[in-house]
Parts: structure tokens; sequence; C-alpha cells
């Protein structure tokens, strides 16, 4: 399979993620928030007037997600957290592993009922010890899967019945059914990738049935259909890629991040912006 031909640009910004993750796209402000977890930054791009802004964080944050009554809930190494902006603060939820200091949250992702699903991994990214959470909107946590090394990307197809998640680690993306009541069904197998490929790392859905996957150490992002056939890729001019999210008014601006820990590139750990000719799903708040 050769590449799609594909309009790329590198947004303008005067500095680089080490471990840029989570975009999210938030229509209230026309605006672009995603995190730098190595950099303990949260990022914002206005797609109005393309300003940038950041924010210092006091520990790794994995991911940031907008909450329906205004601010955010952020997934901090120690757990989840309530986040605002302006003026920046920052109050605990609830810490799902206090018995487990060297694990870390890492990705996560909003269903159409306001439930958040997130995931957990060990800081060395190599032993089993992450898991997958749901939190839901009265604030209660649940722990609803176990046994990840590097627990990524979650996304959820577009008639909410569907949840994908990986495993970095084993190159494997999994699928589990959702009931109208948040329990998941067994966890089977989606995906497994070939070692040509990278990693899976984290992902979003279309509008069209299309399952989007970066691709960590393989400079691209991959669409695949629900029944796992590859059906394109866009190489990117950086090898780390972590996440694709779409964005704008028609939902046809995908923004994908990507990391510059460990590697020499001149692209390593900048924002793209990717014209796709496909249009993503409207982006759910957290309920609670």
């Amino acid at each position: 399979m050769q590449p799609t031909s594909a309009k790329l640009r590198i947004v303008e910004r005067p500095r680089r993620d080490s471990l840029g993750e989570g975009p999210v796209w938030c229509p209230q402000e026309n605006a672009l928030y995603w995190v730098d977890i190595i950099g303990q930054k949260v990022n914002r791009l206005g797609l109005d007037d393309e300003a940038v802004a950041d924010w210092d964080c006091p520990e790794m944050i994995g991911w940031l997600l907008p909450r329906a009554q205004g601010g955010f809930i952020a997934g901090l190494k120690s757990g989840f957290h309530t986040l605002t902006l302006e003026p920046f603060a920052l109050e605990r939820i609830h810490a799902p592993e206090p018995d487990l200091p060297g694990n870390r949250m890492n990705d996560a992702c909003v269903d159409a009922r306001g439930r958040i699903w997130a995931g957990t991994m060990q800081m060395d990214g190599q032993g089993a010890g992450g898991h997958l959470y749901r939190l839901n909107d009265d604030l209660s946590v649940k722990r609803v899967d176990e046994g990840y090394h590097i627990a990524n990307g979650p996304t959820i197809s577009g008639d909410g019945a569907t949840l994908y998640h990986t495993d970095s680690l084993l190159g494997l993306v999994y699928r589990f059914a959702i009931g109208p009541d948040g329990e998941l069904g067994p966890r089977e197998t989606f995906l497994q990738f070939p070692e040509e490929w990278g990693s899976p790392d984290g992902m979003c859905c279309d509008s069209a049935g299309g399952i989007w996957i970066a691709h960590w150490g393989a400079g691209c992002v991959s669409r695949f259909l629900p029944d796992g056939t590859r059906e394109r890729f866009i190489e990117l001019p950086a090898s780390q890629i972590t996440k694709c999210v779409f964005a704008g008014d028609k939902l046809d601006r995908m923004f994908v991040t990507s990391a510059a820990d460990g590697v020499d590139e001149d692209n390593a750990g900048c924002l793209f912006e990717v014209e796709t000719g496909f249009t993503g799903l409207p982006p759910h708040n957290f309920a609670g």
C-alpha cells in the first residue's frame, strides 16, 4: 500500500513537546487543547487567530477533557482532577491507584453519555500493571479492565456501541461492546500491528465509521475500517506520532500530536494539521 497524498502543515509555536498527547477540540472556544506529558504542560491553540498558550502543571498530565459545567477533568500522575486554567487550579477527585506509586494516567476519552474512559500504565512502560477505568458523572470510579503495559488511545464508535483501546507495547488494539449501563463486554482483539507499523497509540473515529490510529515509531496515521482493514495511511515528518483528533466548525481539520523525547528529528514534538478528506464525530463533554 502506498501512502495517501494529503496537505500537511506544521503549526507554528515557540516550543515543541517532549511527549505531546491528548488533543481535544472545544467547540465553544473553537480551540484545540493538548498536553505535554513529560514537559508537564497544558497547550492551547485558538483556531480563529492561531494564538498559542501553555500552562505549567505540578506533575505529569496525561490528558484533559472539557466538563459540561465548565473547566476540565484532567488525568494527572496522581489521578483524576478538576482543572481550571484562568486562574490555574487543580483539585483531586479520586486517586485510583494509591498502592501503585509507579503508575501514571496516560490517555482518555468521553462517551456520548458523558462518562470518561481512562487508562493507566507503569512509568517504565514494561510491566503489565496498567488498568482501564470509567469515571461516571457522579464522580465515582470503576476499574473495568486490567493487565496493560501501555494503556493508550481509547476512542468510541459513532453509534456508541464499541470502545477501542490499545496496549502499545504489545502492538494490540482491543475492542469492547459497551452496554447502556457502561458495562463492557469481553475484550476482543481488533488489530495486531506488525512490527513495520510501529506501535498503535492514540485514536479517533470519523463520521463514516473509520478508526484513525497514530503510529508511534512509524511516522504516520492510518484509517481502518470496522472489519480491521487498513484502508489508507498518511505519512508525517516525525516518527513518534501519538494521537489525532478532528476539529473545526465542520470537523474536517485533523490535528496530530507527536513526541521529541528520545529522538533527534527536526519536527519531533510538533503539532501537525492534516487534510484527510473525512470529517470527525462531535465531541462530548464530561457530564459530572
